[in-house]
């Protein structure tokens, strides 16, 4: 169903991005938009353009899959922000064609070439302009450039993964990165809506340092109000017990998420020991939590008599959430993707990739093309005079 083509315009249809930005955040917002209907002109470095043109091994045409899995149907032009004619074609482009602007260049470097917020916006004030930095734009750290796995150390996101006595490690996902592409996409909708009431552009600040802090909003709010910094629990959730992976007969890994008292003495029935479900020590999720180094072991024991399969169906029959841990090739191969048709390809099947997580009418928007070839739109200079 959700695979359907749409049969009218897509929410952003007329809407102009102009996107100078590299890698991923920056990226990440300007793709939010352009399968949200808008058309994104992509500001690239000349000789070289995005950084990630060149990260990873899988390749289609000049570029990896990376950079065309978030910048596709986006037109690049390229540009030397050296050169102050340049300069001043993005500037034309913006003042003549932009609704909207979006950038994580270095700090400083759109200030001193006259493409920043404040210059842009007195000459065109229904300019909607958001930065992305990495620390954001106040304080000590606010000039140091910063990449998602830098954020993920810095801010403590990664004091929060594993168990106690491993070394440290991130998630593998640059969230940091992809989670403020979508803070600036909220932002930049927001003005958006104000606009259409007011005819005032706005400027928006957003960073990969605020994305992490605002990730860990529970962490942060526990330690604040106890004192007591976050233990790592593995799987496992500091605040919720049981609600982690346990291992079954042979090895296999079942997500158990029994989120409540209800759902807990069901788990507790259906690995056969009722009386765990009205054991003082552990009746209440406060008391579990209290008494994890007890309960888990017994939990556990019970567990990895289990086979995986079986168990998992039990639990399903009585209402406890649970699912196994699965691969990448798994998960692609499941009913549940192949249902939600969120796995697609680019017009002429070129690449396959991730869809919107959004669809509208029961319709999800179209994935368009590839991401452009470095300079497929140059040269800028014509489109500052005459349009797209």
């Amino acid at each position: 169903m959700r695979d359907q083509p749409l049969t009218r315009p897509l929410p952003l249809a007329g809407v102009k991005v102009v996107e100078i930005g590299h890698s991923l955040s920056a990226p990440y917002a300007g793709h939010i938009l352009g399968q949200l209907g808008a058309t994104v002109t992509k500001i690239e470095n000349a000789g070289v353009g995005d950084h990630a043109r060149a990260w990873g091994s899988v390749r289609h045409g000049d570029a990896a899959i990376m950079f065309h899995a978030v910048n596709l149907g986006k037109e690049s032009v390229t540009a030397d922000l050296r050169d102050s004619r340049s300069v001043g074609q993005i500037a034309n482009l913006i003042l003549s064609e932009a609704d909207i602007v979006v950038q994580n260049l270095k700090r400083g470097i759109v200030e001193r070439v006259g493409l920043d917020a404040a210059t842009l916006r007195a000459a065109k004030p229904a300019l909607i302009y958001c930065n992305i930095t990495a620390f954001g734009s106040t304080g000590p750290l606010r000039d140091h450039p910063g990449y998602d796995p830098l954020i993920q150390a810095v801010s403590g996101m990664m004091s929060l993964l594993g168990r106690a006595g491993d070394p440290s490690i991130r998630i593998p996902i640059s969230v940091n990165d992809m989670g403020t592409g979508m803070w600036a996409c909220m932002g930049i909708l927001s003005a958006y809506i104000e606009r259409s009431k007011t005819g005032v552009g706005a400027t928006i600040d957003t960073s990969l340092y605020e994305t992490a802090l605002a990730w860990q909003t529970v962490q942060i709010s526990d330690y604040l109000n106890s004192g007591e910094a976050p233990e790592r629990h593995g799987s496992g959730n500091a605040n919720i017990v049981p609600y982690q992976t346990f291992f079954c007969r042979n090895g296999e890994e079942l997500m158990i998420s029994a989120g409540n008292d209800k759902l807990f003495r069901s788990l507790c029935s259906v690995l056969g020991a009722p009386e765990l479900g009205g054991d003082p020590r552990f009746a209440t999720n406060d008391m579990r939590v209290r008494n994890r180094s007890a309960l888990l072991p017994m939990l556990q024991a019970m567990i990895c008599e289990r086979n995986r399969p079986n168990l998992e169906k039990e639990l399903e029959a009585a209402g406890v959430p649970c699912g196994r841990v699965n691969s990448i090739d798994q998960v692609m191969g499941s009913a549940q993707v192949s249902a939600l048709g969120i796995i697609g390809a680019t017009s002429g099947n070129e690449l396959k990739t991730v869809g919107l997580p959004l669809a509208f009418d029961s319709c999800r928007p179209p994935l368009g093309r590839p991401g452009p070839r470095l300079g497929a739109h140059d040269p800028l200079e014509t489109r500052s005079h005459h349009g797209a």
